[in-house]
């Protein structure tokens, strides 16, 4: 009886030897391959080198990258966009003001426009309304960089090496073919609030290195304009914010010689209709610097690229109207001035739905 039970024993440990040992090859062989049933019969060699371990379901593919995150599209932007389309259409056929919003598709407009061919979009340059920024967005649609945090700021503006070609460098048939086919957009901005964006940029702070606003333009203007100065004083004062009101709202005949004197007219404040001419292109959209929050990632999506590009994010305090800085800037000029100036730019009021600024002008 004895030698009974040592030998069930024997047994018991043998079968117990043989089950590890069997749960033993398993466990290696899928931890070298990852893949169970597969053995390598092979002599000693170098260590197996595992793959990083990835969290994905079995049958299952990986998830792609993530694309850029954009603010929620507003679904009624649509409409608010076709109502915009259709008061520029309504006031460009206005007789009464003909004369203010029609202007040829010249080559000084062709150069205002940025051309984007991989996604057939064309841009139009406002300046003064967060332009450096849709370059930014061109420029990674057309695939030099990956986000627009990664373009330098100073590439955006030496379009020698931006990559972003202007629709004036094409020939005659290219052109006709991209403003009949392509989507087409620009940014529009209460215009005197514009006016003022301009002075403080280019007289005041000056951030970028662009000494001859200063150096140049405004020892012309203050000469011209200003009602009473002293040679001594002109560079050393500094051009005022009412030299700058006289200047623009100055006949266009006067002010045109004195551009001549420049070089050429400057874009920073030349009216949207001379930039754009958007009463003989027809535009698919036209956003608003006030309501750029929206406008942004509408155009995006229908530009068709919301999914490719993310408009820079910014202070929603950037773009709200200012009423009361405006008011300011205007404070100490006169109203025929103010009047002078509102006649130049009018159109810009009346293509864009901006509001008359009676509370200067009456």
């Amino acid at each position: 009886m004895r030698h009974h039970w040592l030998l069930l024993g024997v047994c018991g440990w043998a079968l117990l030897i043989l089950v590890f040992v069997g749960k033993f090859i398993t466990f290696r062989s899928v931890d070298d391959y990852g893949d169970r049933g597969v053995q390598s019969w092979t002599g000693p060699g170098p260590n197996p080198v595992k793959a990083a371990a990835v969290d994905v379901p079995e049958n299952q593919n990986p998830k792609p990258p993530d694309r850029p995150t954009l603010p929620p599209l507003d679904p009624e932007w649509h409409s608010v966009n076709e109502k915009r389309i259709e008061l520029l259409t309504s006031m460009c056929r206005n007789s009464s003001i003909n004369n203010l919003t029609h202007v040829s598709i010249s080559k000084f407009v062709l150069d205002r426009i940025f051309v984007c061919d991989k996604h057939k979009i064309l841009f139009c340059q406002t300046p003064k309304v967060g332009n450096t920024q849709w370059k930014k967005v061109l420029i990674v649609l057309n695939g030099q960089f990956p986000t627009v945090d990664d373009v330098p700021e100073e590439l955006v503006h030496a379009h020698d090496r931006n990559g972003l070609h202007r629709l004036s460098s094409l020939t005659p048939q290219e052109i006709s073919h991209r403003l009949n086919t392509y989507f087409k957009f620009l940014i529009v901005r209460d215009p005197f609030e514009r006016l003022i964006s301009a002075f403080k940029d280019k007289f005041g702070q000056n951030p970028r290195d662009e000494p001859w606003y200063k150096r140049d333009i405004a020892p012309v203007i203050i000469r011209k304009y200003r009602k009473s100065h002293q040679d001594g004083e002109v560079t050393a004062s500094g051009l005022h914010f009412e030299d700058f009101v006289r200047y623009l709202g100055d006949v266009a005949l006067r002010r045109r010689r004195m551009d001549q004197q420049f070089g050429a007219p400057i874009i920073h404040w030349v009216t949207y209709t001379e930039l754009c001419a958007p009463c003989e292109i027809q535009y698919s959209v036209v956003g608003h610097h006030e309501t750029l929050e929206k406008d942004a990632p509408y155009i995006l999506h229908a530009a068709g690229v919301e999914g490719l590009v993310s408009y820079p994010s910014f202070p929603p305090d950037i773009t709200r109207y200012n009423r009361t800085k405006v008011e300011q800037y205007f404070s100490g000029i006169s109203k025929q001035d103010i009047r002078r100036l509102f006649a130049r730019y009018q159109s810009d009021f009346h293509l864009f739905g901006y509001p008359r600024p009676d509370f200067l002008l009456n």
